[in-house]
């Protein structure tokens, strides 16, 4: 089968590569469980010395990558460019924190001595999506390389440039060869991936739906699992809020990469006592966005990564507006070439609106309206997804205990939901477990050993 890498800004075939047979997926994997055996032998500086000069490729090759990202999945070219550096950072944090996070830690006991040791997996699995095709993959790969584990990637099949370039960047950095492979397979590939035996955990990045479908298969052959899933994050603005800076905040974080991201904002949930000043204020930051040819850096809004989901928002639009939605601002295509979505604003939305329920990746921005903080809160909760939140208020006191209340991985009061390297990220309910990032996600692919000594 062909995987092919298509232009959503103009819908040009870009490249077309052939899928990897079952030999050569299998003489890849006997190629990382070999690599395995040194890579693990090494201590933490060794393997940090590649980990750095990655740091660097990317650096020294960002104009370049940022471009691949930006063609093949439609980002605007500014946003990738600051994404590739996202992944630079990520590198270094874990070359420099390794050690740390995974020195022995002393435990007293019945022991003459005892102690917890942190030691490798093994063969990582990584089934990645293509909203941030570099990210997403740092993101696991760093911590997971530098715990000792080697690793294999599945990237979605609309990005095969970006994990061509991702291979590249760990070759031509001095990892050890076959420390990371990049597969070229579709999703039919993946259950027998995971069978494997030589593969000893598995993360995925992606719908809820992909992510129970590996999660079975994981469970079927007693593999560890990470899950980062989707979401559906409520941005609750109280009647104490800086309407000022929660507007213009709230317009890039529900429109940044064309609203496609997992902790994007999506359901805005505001106060009534301030929800006309406030939507007035979101609906001109909103306007301002800059909508087109994402290899501009002017602009913020660029296409849809594929046409078919441009099909699915519009659906998610439309249904909520045969139900009721008022469209303030957008809610149809673009007219022209590529798959461009219109900034959209919707109010007068009801809880049981597809764009209330479903998580919608796109350009797409619904203003709820509540009585107070206990019905934002309620409504904040009653989402399948819980992955983060975004709560804004003056009050850092009442907003910390208020955000201890919200059903999300992450809660950030008076910002922008964002992943950071020295912070934990990660879901409940259908937006997926475990964590990546920060110390608790270089601990996800380790064994957690204990050693008593008598």
């Amino acid at each position: 089968m062909a995987i092919e890498s298509i232009n959503p800004a103009t819908g040009e075939t870009l490249a077309t590569y052939e899928e990897l047979s079952q030999p050569q997926i299998d003489a890849a994997l006997t190629d990382v469980v070999t690599s395995f055996r040194t890579w693990r032998a090494l201590s933490f500086e060794e393997r940090a010395q590649p980990m750095r000069r990655a740091a660097g490729y990317l650096r020294e090759h960002r104009d370049r990558f940022a471009r691949i990202i930006t063609l093949e999945m439609g980002k605007p070219i500014t946003q990738a460019e600051a994404e590739i550096e996202k992944c630079a950072w990520n590198c270094e944090f874990y070359a420099d924190n390794a050690t740390q996070f995974l020195a022995d830690r002393p435990t007293p006991s019945t022991a003459s001595q005892s102690y917890v040791a942190f030691e490798p997996l093994g063969v990582v699995l990584a089934v990645m999506p293509w909203n941030f095709p570099f990210w997403q993959v740092f993101r696991f790969a760093a911590p997971a390389l530098m715990g000792g584990n080697t690793a294999v990637l599945k990237h979605a099949s609309n990005v095969p440039q970006c994990a061509l370039a991702i291979e590249e960047v760990f070759q031509e950095s001095g990892f050890p060869e076959g420390v990371f492979r990049t597969l070229l397979v579709g999703s039919g590939a993946v259950e027998g991936i995971i069978a494997d035996q030589r593969v000893a955990a598995v993360t995925l990045t992606g719908s809820d739906v992909a992510g129970a479908k590996v999660a079975e298969a994981a469970g079927r052959n007693l593999k560890r699992t990470v899950l980062e899933l989707g979401g559906s994050d409520p941005f609750i603005v109280l009647g104490d809020a800086d309407l000022e800076v929660a507007a213009k905040v709230g317009a890039w974080a529900r429109f940044q990469n064309a609203g496609q991201s997992c902790i994007a904002s999506k359901r805005f949930i505001v106060e009534e006592s301030i929800a006309d000043a406030y939507e007035e204020r979101f609906v001109a930051e909103v306007m301002q966005l800059k909508v087109g040819d994402p290899l501009d850096h002017e602009t913020q809004i660029g296409p849809l990564a594929r046409a078919d989901l441009l099909a699915d928002l519009e659906s998610q639009v439309q249904r909520s507006v045969e139900q009721g939605a008022r469209v303030v601002l957008g809610g149809n295509r673009r007219p022209g070439a590529g798959a461009y979505f219109q900034p959209t604003v919707l109010t007068n939305v009801t809880s049981d609106m597809p764009v209330m329920r479903e998580e919608t990746f796109g350009p797409v921005a619904p203003v709820y309206r509540v009585r107070d903080a206990d019905e934002a809160l309620a409504v904040a909760n009653d989402s399948q997804y819980g992955l983060g939140a975004s709560l804004w208020t003056t009050n850092l006191d009442r907003g910390q205990a208020l955000a201890r209340q919200i059903e999300t991985g992450q809660v950030f009061i008076n910002g922008l939901v964002a992943s950071d390297p020295r912070l934990p990220f990660g879901g409940v309910k259908r937006s997926g477990y475990g964590r990546e990032l920060g110390e608790f996600g270089i601990l996800e692919f380790m064994n957690i050993q204990t050693i008593w000594v008598k």
